[in-house]
């Protein structure tokens, strides 16, 4: 492990040179790529040569100890022996759960699909705090969220939306959200002060680049119509609004956003290709099912996820067990407990599986 270490540290330094080079900076688009993988790298890095040092530092306390005269230093190098004892078994741990082998889509930015289900007009309201918690959350995290498309129900619900959201690591964070999304609370048009169960689905997609799915123009069919709903003088007055069909898959993608219908389709395709993507991956995710046994769950749109009960003050996530009593905390998007227990169940649970299989 410590040899394939070095040669990371290796090629990290490598990179550090090249990304200084003025060069480099002509090319924005592969300098950013250049950027992503010396973040990546420098994070492995970081924690090798913390674990190096300590590694390090407990061999010199140790020789300290044979070495010592007097008693005082012996002492001193026993605590410090004991302080490192202690500490690196969880620092190499880290390590190796950094070098589990990635998803070629961790890094991609995401496209968010919230769907009101069960529960009618609570449904609808609690879809539109979840995209508000995950509005907040993108915030937090530095990144940056758009609405490409959204359906309320005009007493400040939402049937449904789809977002992209950009940034570093986008997907890595927010690939363990898909599922269903459960609330448990009193409706403030409960007269009688009952709990009411509702329920939202969440779907997160990596977003797919024209590189990653190719779409055939002749697979593809394009209505234009009038936009319907609130939106001033366009309304049912122009074809700014698109409708895309994938013939082969029967895909469809309507987009009503925008006042141009070159936006509106722009903004279709993206969300097509993040469809047709998962598509696939779900095709091959089935054929593997014995890989699917060591994923946190399956992912899939109709499994429960999580339980937000607000009469308890409570967040239950029912794959990992994790249960917070910081609901009003968790739904101003302070959700990193979930998502940073999730991550690193999921990587356990892989590197048990290759363990196994070595």
């Amino acid at each position: 492990m410590f040899e394939k270490l070095a040669q990371i540290e290796k090629s990290y330094d490598e990179l550090t040179e090249q990304i200084s080079q003025p060069e480099f900076m002509s090319d924005m688009t592969a300098y950013a790529r250049l950027m992503k993988q010396h973040r990546s790298l420098g994070e492995i890095v970081e924690k090798y040569r913390d674990v190096r040092k300590m590694t390090e530092d407990l061999q010199g306390a140790k020789d300290l100890a044979a070495m010592a005269d007097d008693d005082e230093m012996r002492e001193m190098a026993a605590m410090e022996i004991a302080e490192i004892e202690e500490k690196l078994p969880a620092a190499e741990e880290a390590l190796k759960l950094l070098l589990v082998p990635k998803d070629p889509n961790d890094e991609k930015n995401v496209i968010l699909e919230i769907r009101a289900g069960t529960g009618g007009d609570e449904a609808t309201l609690f879809a539109a705090e979840i995209l508000r918690m995950y509005a907040r959350y993108a915030e937090r995290q530095g990144w940056k969220m758009d609405i490409l498309e959204m359906s309320d129900n005009g007493m400040g619900g939402i049937k449904d939306a789809t977002a992209v959201i950009e940034g570093d690591n986008v997907y890595s964070k927010m690939r363990f959200e898909s599922g269903v999304h459960r609330v448990q609370r009193v409706p403030q048009t409960e007269t009688q002060g009952r709990i009411h169960t509702s329920a939202i689905t969440v779907a997160v997609l990596p977003e797919a680049e024209e590189i990653d799915v190719k779409v055939d123009p002749n697979d593809l069919r394009v209505d234009y119509f009038c936009s319907s709903g609130p939106g001033g003088q366009s309304v049912n007055t122009t074809y700014s609004a698109v409708r895309l069909t994938h013939l082969p898959t029967n895909v469809v993608v309507s987009m009503q956003d925008e006042k141009s219908q070159i936006k509106n389709k722009e903004k279709a395709m993206r969300i097509l290709r993040a469809r047709l993507q998962e598509l696939e991956e779900q095709k091959q995710h089935d054929e593997l099912s014995a890989e699917r046994k060591s994923m946190v769950g399956s992912g899939d749109r109709s499994e429960k996820i999580r339980t937000y009960n607000f009469k308890e003050n409570r967040v239950t996530d029912h794959r990992i067990g994790l249960t917070v009593h910081q609901l009003e905390l968790v739904m101003e998007g302070q959700i990193d407990e979930f998502v940073d227990t999730l991550r690193t169940h999921y990587q356990t649970e892989k590197l048990k599986a290759e363990a196994v299989g070595a």
